[in-house]
């Protein structure tokens, strides 16, 4: 009974694999080199793992509609070569060792290892390379890291997850089965506004109708989709500076017009540098990646911009639950009398970031023209994703959650805060709002690129903050000297440890 299951597993990989191959007989190229390029693709790609069986030399021949002894002599050369084994009584299976080996011969030969080419001239065909844009990058595996001072990310530990699973439960009982598996088209999960429209706008002190929220993608998505309605290609666009990188390649990809504006310490500065602009981008609660919270002055002087030149405002309210100093701020948006002022949220940095869950929330005109881009998009994000979330708000959890967060964060802030204080003194400010991070100053030599390399090597995981400032080359050291330092997803207790090890580093280098 088992020889049967193995050979009936083995049967159906066969007849998979069997749709993956054709020959073209006008070619110039010999059938038996086809049957070769065809099975290596395959391989190299794949989609056929190493140990796999590959179809009988028989069944391949009636497959392809050629000689079985084209197919043998194939399948022999591809044993010879190392690619595959035979096995007797058995037939051909993918070597165990295929993809090593044949990159191994690939590099001594020039041999083409891709699994599919391309003739294309794909600069000549593309209309944007959004790949060549500045990105923040960190290591894919940053929690192996002991010392993993990453930001956004969030810490495991503190996540209730019996919680989640008991609102994930709820949400698959038969009686919430509509409110998820039905395609909604355009519209969101109803719980799930309600829940924001009650609970988490009220905190930002916003007041709006239910129709003017529109559920996303995350806090990206939202941007996104604001940008690609907003913006044309003659407009000027006003980003911070330094300021969100994905958000300045956003608008980069819409029009040439983009000016970078220093921030002080209250904010996006509101003079002559915004004349012409169309439109603000802004995050007055907590900037990008300073730290600062605009002033109440600023917030004024930037909505009497807004209605003095027919302007509108972004604000990316991205930590509005991050403050652990007394009342927290009024996002920009709660003193908007003319809907100016375009709102983005995201539950991204209290539940999970890779839950990809956020809003927007603006004039019922605008959202209804989002709400029908998103439909040519994805018409809306999972309902599952959607009723689980509404249903871990609507029960308090996410409340619990925020409390707890706040306790763990803020006695990491004050440990991180303290440690800068004795390792890197001068080096970096408290930020006055909370967060989950710190900007950080070093001397001008500092190197901080070559920093970020040099301690991953040594297990600590920091952000250079080169990739923060739209022209780092305007200044003579390039922007080199600076860097984030985050705490979300790293446990207490290891920070002084980090940092100590951190400042070694940078005093090897600075004394080269």
């Amino acid at each position: 009974m088992a020889g049967t299951m193995a050979e009936t597993q083995v049967l159906k990989g066969t007849r998979l694999r069997e749709t993956l191959f054709q020959v073209e007989r006008q070619q110039m190229t010999s059938l038996q080199a086809q049957i070769r390029e065809m099975l290596v693709s395959a391989m190299l790609s794949g989609q056929m793992p190493a140990g796999s069986p590959i179809p009988s030399t028989r069944t391949m021949a009636k497959r392809l509609k050629v000689s079985r002894n084209t197919v043998m002599l194939a399948y022999q050369a591809l044993a010879a070569d190392g690619y595959l084994q035979s096995r007797e009584r058995s037939g051909f299976y993918v070597s165990e060792d295929v993809r090593r080996g044949a990159l191994e011969r690939a590099a001594a030969t020039g041999e083409r290892t891709e699994s599919a080419g391309s003739t294309v001239d794909w600069d000549k065909r593309l209309r944007v390379a959004p790949a060549s844009q500045r990105n923040i990058t960190k290591p894919a595996n940053w929690h192996e890291y002991p010392y993993p001072f990453i930001y956004g990310q969030a810490d495991a530990a503190l996540f209730p997850i019996a919680a989640w699973r008991d609102c994930t439960r709820q949400a698959m009982n038969r009686k919430w089965m509509d409110a998820w598996t039905s395609d909604r088209y355009n519209d969101d999960d109803p719980m799930l506004i309600e829940q924001i429209h009650q609970r988490i706008l009220p905190r930002r002190g916003i007041m709006a109708d239910k129709e003017q929220i529109l559920v996303t993608l995350g806090a990206q998505n939202a941007l996104y989709m604001v940008a690609s309605l907003l913006v044309k290609p003659q407009d000027r666009v006003a980003v911070e500076d330094p300021g969100y990188p994905d958000m300045r390649n956003i608008f980069a990809m819409k029009t040439k017009n983009v000016v970078p504006v220093p921030v002080d310490g209250e904010g996006i500065p509101v003079d002559e540098r915004l004349n012409g602009c169309n439109l603000v981008f802004t995050t007055p609660s907590h900037q990008f990646p300073t730290n600062v919270t605009m002033s109440a002055e600023r917030r004024r002087a930037l909505l009497a911009w807004a209605e003095d030149n027919d302007g509108l405002i972004i604000e990316d309210d991205y930590e509005f639950e991050t403050n652990y100093l007394g009342e927290p701020t009024p996002a920009l948006k709660s003193r908007d009398r003319e809907g100016r002022v375009i709102y983005v949220g995201s539950l991204s940095k209290s539940l999970m970031p890779g839950l990809r869950m956020g809003f927007i929330v603006a004039p019922r005109r605008l959202t209804d023209e989002l709400r029908a881009l998103r439909r040519l998009m994805f018409r809306h994000p999972p309902g599952n994703n959607q009723r689980v979330v509404a249903l871990f708000l609507a029960l308090g959890h996410h409340d619990a959650l925020i409390n707890r967060l706040h306790k763990a964060y803020q006695a990491r802030w004050q440990t991180m805060g303290s440690a800068l204080e004795e390792h890197f003194p001068g080096w970096a400010k408290w930020p006055g709002f909370g967060g989950t991070s710190f900007w950080v100053e070093g001397p001008p030599q500092l190197d901080t690129n070559k920093l970020q390399v040099d301690a991953l090597d040594d297990g600590v995981v920091i952000e250079s903050g080169q990739v923060f400032w739209a022209n780092p080359q305007a200044e003579e050291n390039g922007r080199t000297n600076y860097f984030r330092l985050g705490f979300s997803s790293i446990p207490e207790e290891r920070i002084a440890p980090g940092l100590e090890r951190l400042r070694e580093l940078t005093d090897r280098q600075l004394r080269r």
